[in-house]
């Protein structure tokens, strides 16, 4: 979880390529109203949020009874609201969140292509942004396979 541009769906596809897990895309499952006010620099409300939260929750329950092992679903997940409505009825969620400056963020948003989110939108995500109190935080100054063991030193019996 964390900001756009903090590096969200790259570590996720990583943990869930190292792992032999699933990984899902949050944006992916975003309704089109939310795509085209995000396009046009419009900051998405709480009401505009709710049904793709339920649509995340949804898919987290579903994958939770596969039992097709670990999900590594990349999501902004800014508010312990947010948090909480993906969390219910889901036995077993853990955030982990990715940490980073505006400025460093910012650059990335800038150097990234044909992407739905400008980077004009970052501040108002800074400013949703509740940062989680219990989350494993990680912070994106360190290099994606830098993070991937960190992570998988935390989680061993997630590595395959």
């Amino acid at each position: 979880m964390g900001v756009s541009g903090c590096g969200k769906s790259s570590l996720a596809q990583a943990f869930a390529e190292q792992s032999g897990g699933v990984y899902l895309d949050a944006d992916d499952f975003h309704p089109k109203d939310n795509l085209e006010k995000m396009s046009n620099g419009i900051p998405l409300t709480d009401s505009d949020r709710m049904g793709w939260l339920d649509v995340l929750n949804d898919q987290l329950r579903r994958h939770e009874k596969s039992g097709e092992g670990p999900l590594f679903m990349a999501c902004s997940a800014l508010k312990q609201a947010y948090r909480d409505r993906l969390r219910e009825s889901v036995e077993v969620l853990d955030f982990l969140y990715l940490n980073g400056s505006f400025e460093l963020i910012s650059e990335r948003l800038r150097a990234r292509k044909d992407h739905f989110m400008p980077p004009g939108l970052l501040a108002s995500q800074f400013e949703a942004l509740e940062k989680p109190e219990h989350a494993i935080w990680f912070d994106i100054v360190d290099p994606i396979d830098v993070i991937c063991e960190k992570f998988f030193r935390q989680y061993p019996k997630l590595k395959r």
